[in-house]
């Protein structure tokens, strides 16, 4: 307990996340690391709420959202929720294949831009999300196979708030799967177990795989590859993000910053809804 809470500590300290009365708003999947974290933050008196997206996917999303609220009750916090199919008027399943795009990439795009868009609607200053080493290791690897510049000019700890995005955080950076899985079993706090169902043949399981095995071969390679990249190279990379945030302007639907006249969520909305996107008022929808 102490151990998993230092680490927060420590991550919040070294990259600079978080100021002693700063309200977070923690992006809440009803998994191990999210409800830990929302525990974490909480135990060390950050004033921090919970927002749980409803994806659609059948029993796995109903089950996810009852961890979440569940916890939320036992903690006594806040916990908002977003609905997908209802709020936005497609669940993740059926807007992949209507849109032709991975339901993983339809997942993510969702979950990036309803997350920022809640926080900024509801005015939260920083989104914090369940991304652990394990996580940040495995998207390093694939960032890394691809030499793609972009990704990895944004790959740090922290993200600064800028053109209509929140600041973005992540303190579990410095603690695995495993740890996390621990935390909750000593803490009783009941998390979802099984791997979502369209997660299969995802890239991003098989570089955790292959970094597991490289870590039972030689303990702590995977924290060595991710600091010494965040220690040693990200900044070689950082003008490029600089460099892309100036260059974004407003989505004409939805006001959301992006590289083109619409962004790549709307677009996925047009697709998914018969041609037709609108702004989505969350601060209406929310519970």
């Amino acid at each position: 307990m102490h151990h998993c809470q230092e680490q927060v500590r420590r991550a919040i300290h070294d990259y600079k996340m978080l100021e002693a009365d700063q309200r977070v708003l923690v992006a809440v999947s009803g998994g191990k690391d999210s409800l830990a974290l929302w525990h974490i933050l909480s135990q060390l008196g950050y004033e921090v709420d919970g927002l749980y997206l409803g994806l659609g996917i059948a029993d796995y999303s109903q089950a996810s959202a009852e961890r979440a609220r569940k916890f939320a009750t036992r903690e006594s916090l806040k916990l908002h929720e977003i609905d997908l199919p209802r709020d936005v008027g497609f669940g993740v399943v059926t807007g992949a294949k209507i849109a032709k795009r991975a339901p993983c990439s339809a997942c993510g795009l969702s979950k990036r831009h309803l997350f920022n868009q809640a926080a900024v609607q509801l005015g939260y200053p920083t989104l914090a999300t369940g991304h652990n080493l394990d996580d940040e290791a495995a998207v390093l690897f694939g960032n890394t196979m691809r030499w793609d510049e972009e990704y990895l000019a944004r790959q740090f700890p922290v993200l600064e708030a800028s053109n209509g995005f929140v600041r973005k955080i992540k303190p579990l950076v410095r603690l695995g799967e495993r740890e996390m899985a621990a935390y909750c079993v000593v803490h009783e706090i009941d998390y979802i177990l099984d791997e979502c169902p369209m997660a299969a043949g995802n890239k991003h399981l098989t570089y955790k795989d292959l970094l597991n095995v490289l870590e039972d071969r030689s303990p702590g390679s995977k924290a060595a590859f991710l600091f010494n990249f965040l220690d040693r190279a990200h900044q070689r990379f950082a003008d490029i993000a600089v460099v892309e945030r100036s260059e974004l302007i407003p989505c004409t639907v939805c006001g959301s910053a992006t590289t083109a006249e619409v962004c790549a969520f709307c677009r996925l909305q047009q697709r998914a809804c018969a041609g037709t996107a609108t702004p989505v008022k969350l601060s209406g929808s929310i519970k």
